[in-house]
């Protein structure tokens, strides 16, 4: 009776407790992630390309698309190489200890990485620092995943 007891106490302790709502390591709009752009175009073409429902695969919970069968299997062998950083959350929000959706025309490749920003104009303060903002996100996260 006693057992019983305490796991009743215990359940209603857990319900009281506030959830603690964790963002998905992929920032994945609609299960997408980079809404669908190609993350292998990025550097092999230096824009934002539209992937394909025809090319497409499941990495990290995330569905990714790319443009031709060759960026796929390009991701597929190396997906570190070509994914966004910080999970594809904005970088500069990575930097300041938060994290924020991205828009696939705001990206920078620099030093061979993939970065993501919430707008145009959010990449602008961002490439102001860009060494100095990449060292604090990566000092950040992945915590503001958890927050």
């Amino acid at each position: 009776m006693l057992t019983r007891r305490l796991m009743l106490a215990a359940g209603l302790a857990a319900l009281a407790m506030p959830a603690m709502a964790e963002e998905p390591p992929i920032f994945a709009a609609n299960r997408l992630a980079i809404q669908g752009y190609d993350p292998v175009a990025y550097f092999n073409e230096g824009k934002p390309v539209e992937g394909s429902e025809a090319h497409q695969l499941m990495w990290m919970g995330a569905t990714w698309r790319f443009s031709s069968a060759a960026n796929r299997e390009a991701f597929e062998r190396n997906p570190q190489r070509f994914a966004p950083q910080y999970g594809g959350y904005c970088a500069y929000a990575a930097s300041q200890g938060y994290v924020a959706p991205t828009d696939p025309s705001a990206f920078t490749v620099h030093e061979g990485k993939l970065y993501l920003n919430y707008s145009r104009r959010v990449r602008g303060i961002w490439e102001q620092d860009i060494p100095g903002h990449i060292s604090s996100a990566d000092a950040h996260w992945p915590k503001p995943l958890k927050n």
